[in-house]
């Protein structure tokens, strides 16, 4: 076994953007069912701050984060045939185990995790994908609702929000997603059938196109109580980062996704990067930034307000 060093994004320990710094870590050869891969972009999510706060217990720093790649298969452990060297590749990545995440110009990661990039997508496009289109996919597929039913989805504007309408679109749902003005038309063209204003009254706005509540809610948003009025009666509720009412009411069923479950789902990337490259789902960077200025890129995606992700360049 060869290795060799490569320029990552490290947590050097718990804390705020200052502790971001770029480290060097030794990347390893791929094992059997694995690939590596040079990585041109990473994208930088809202999970990358609970990383950089908290740490990884069991695991030393330097800690990288990032859940997001996009580049070139530069080599393939033993039993892969379904990725070749060269080949222009999207990865969903854990973060949490010992040698890190995304941020990192070489990763090693299971081939299972590893799909060609939509086409038409540059590297950049395809690394806002993987994990916020597997969170998509795992809450509505835990959501089970019919075609014809309706799904509320909160933080309309968003990136998880376009994918989860996108997604909920093919699967044959109403969708009723809120916005503020200025982005009301952006929402539609995601898919959204009807579009509510954005704000404390999420609920009471659902409620006037159906009256009866919505059969589900995505609350990408995290209004958590603030949106649960949205819900019929024995509906369900896709939370992310965690949250769970201590007593849900009326019956309705809340179910906090967790996307470290399915980040080997190969069907799912295959067919995230489908409707990708058909423009089914939009695929937004709202920015770059080299590794160097990781400690920037966060602060810019936990301000809030961006209409895609910001991505470091490698």
């Amino acid at each position: 076994m060869s290795t060799k060093e490569a320029r990552a994004v490290g947590i050097t320990a718990p804390g705020g953007p200052e502790v971001l710094e770029v480290v060097r870590r030794e990347v390893r050869d791929p094992g059997p069912g694995e690939v590596r891969i040079a990585v041109r972009a990473a994208a930088v999510n809202p999970t990358d701050i609970g990383l950089r706060q908290r740490g990884v217990e069991d695991v030393p720093p330097p800690w990288t984060p990032g859940m997001d790649a996009a580049g070139t298969v530069e080599a393939v452990g033993e039993g892969v045939d379904r990725l070749e060297v060269g080949e222009e590749v999207m990865a969903a990545v854990n973060p949490r185990r010992p040698e890190g995440g995304a941020q990192a110009e070489f990763i090693v990661v299971p081939a299972a995790s590893v799909v060609p990039i939509p086409e038409g997508a540059t590297l950049q496009q395809a690394s806002t994908l993987p994990m916020n289109g597997l969170t998509a996919r795992l809450g509505l597929e835990t959501l089970a609702l019919e075609p014809g039913q309706t799904l509320a989805v909160t933080g309309g504007a968003g990136l998880l929000a376009s994918y989860v309408i996108g997604l909920a679109k093919e699967a044959g749902l109403r969708v009723i997603a809120d916005a503020r003005p200025e982005d009301e038309d952006l929402v539609k063209s995601y898919g959204a059938d009807v579009v509510v204003p954005r704000g404390e009254d999420f609920a009471a706005a659902v409620r006037e196109v159906a009256p009866e509540g919505a059969d589900g809610l995505f609350d990408t948003a995290l209004l958590h109580e603030r949106a649960i009025g949205a819900v019929r009666d024995s509906g369900g509720m896709i939370t992310v980062r965690g949250w769970r009412p201590e007593q849900p009411e009326r019956g309705i069923r809340v179910e906090p996704v967790m996307v470290f479950r399915v980040l080997e789902r190969t069907d799912w990337l295959e067919e995230l990067r489908r409707l990708a490259s058909k423009g089914r789902l939009r695929l937004r960077v709202a920015g770059e930034y080299p590794p160097e200025e990781a400690a920037e890129a966060q602060r810019v995606m936990d301000a809030g307000g961006l209409r895609g992700r910001v991505v470091i360049v490698f």
